[in-house]
């Protein structure tokens, strides 16, 4: 079957190592179908593959893609990423080994893939498998960071740091239909202006001074914005951090966060019972997700360039 997939890592040029070819059909274990796919959702987690990042060459080569929509003998379905271990119960996302497709198991990229069948979630009619298969990673990761890590609460405002990104721009769409007041920065005018459009009551760039201070930053890019970050929040604000995008290692400015008792809290993804409030947000306020372009998986690479240079607005979308 043909799919994208990683067979040796190139940490100096993740996109030299992409791959798109024939790869062997999955066979699925117990418990475990195989989903004919529909589509598939690029995720900076798939340039880190690129990069040998979490991937040993041991599990390579390895199909890329968390996300997916698809079918399964003619069900409508969206794969839920997040696999955990099988003796594990309660939190996915708190399972020490739970791991994503594409880490230890083959990816989504791919005409067919196989998951565990409790990772099958119906996918509505309203919903299109192009716009199912940005949830599982991005959107769900922005409905946890803002429902269940922020403390925020309808008539707060949050800024969203760097608004074109995939869970940047969840964000800025769903706190809106949250009843957020929803603030962003974003690097060219075009991305503002497709921000506000989204439903954010303000654009601004970035490290502007903003006009007040904020109840929560969400925060996807790391050391490029976190000394803004910390400046923006009133006292005892929240930060709620999901990637690093620009780098792992900001200043830490721990005199800021103690002195003005900051909140700093990891999110990552989110579980079942989440992404089933998340689709009923969607359904009840008709946000849908932002698609930049939609592709042939034989044209991987140019989503995945225009990931890899931050020249997206929302998910890049890869069909078979």
């Amino acid at each position: 079957m043909l799919a994208v997939y990683v067979e040796a890592a190139q940490p100096d040029d993740p996109l030299a190592a992409l791959q798109i070819g024939e790869r062997p059909e999955p066979e699925p274990a117990d418990g475990w179908v195989v989903v004919e796919v529909e589509a598939a959702a690029l995720n900076r987690h798939d340039l880190w593959s690129l990069a040998g990042v979490g991937l040993p060459p041991s599990r390579m080569p390895m199909i890329l893609g968390t996300d997916a929509a698809g079918t399964v003998d003619g069900r409508p379905v969206i794969v839920h990423a997040v696999i955990t271990s099988a003796d594990w119960v309660g939190d996915e996302t708190f399972d020490p080994k739970r791991t994503l497709l594409s880490e230890l198991h083959q990816g989504t990229m791919a005409q067919r893939v196989a998951v565990p069948r409790a990772n099958l979630i119906d996918r509505p009619d309203w919903l299109s498998a192009a716009q199912a298969a940005c949830l599982p990673t991005a959107w769900l990761t922005a409905y946890r960071m803002l429902t269940h890590d922020s403390g925020l609460t309808a008539g707060d405002t949050v800024l969203v740091q760097g608004a074109s990104g995939g869970v940047a721009s969840a964000a800025t769409a769903l706190g809106k239909a949250l009843g957020l007041r929803v603030w962003v920065t974003g690097t060219s005018e075009a991305k503002r202006a497709a921000a506000l459009e989204r439903g954010a009551a303000a654009a601004f760039e970035p490290g502007a001074r903003l006009p007040e201070r904020v109840d929560a930053v969400i925060e996807t890019v790391g050391e490029a914005t976190w000394a803004h970050s910390l400046r923006s929040l009133r006292p005892g604000g929240t930060i709620v951090c999901a990637g690093a995008t620009s780098g792992f290692n900001p200043p830490a400015e721990l005199n800021r966060v103690f002195f003005q008792q900051l909140r700093v809290i990891g999110s990552t993804m989110g579980n079942r019972q989440q992404f089933a409030a998340l689709l009923a947000l969607l359904e009840s306020s008709g946000v849908r997700p932002a698609i930049d372009r939609l592709l042939p998986l034989t044209e991987a690479a140019e989503g995945f360039r225009a990931m890899a240079e931050g020249n997206v607005d929302g998910k890049v979308v890869l069909v078979p």
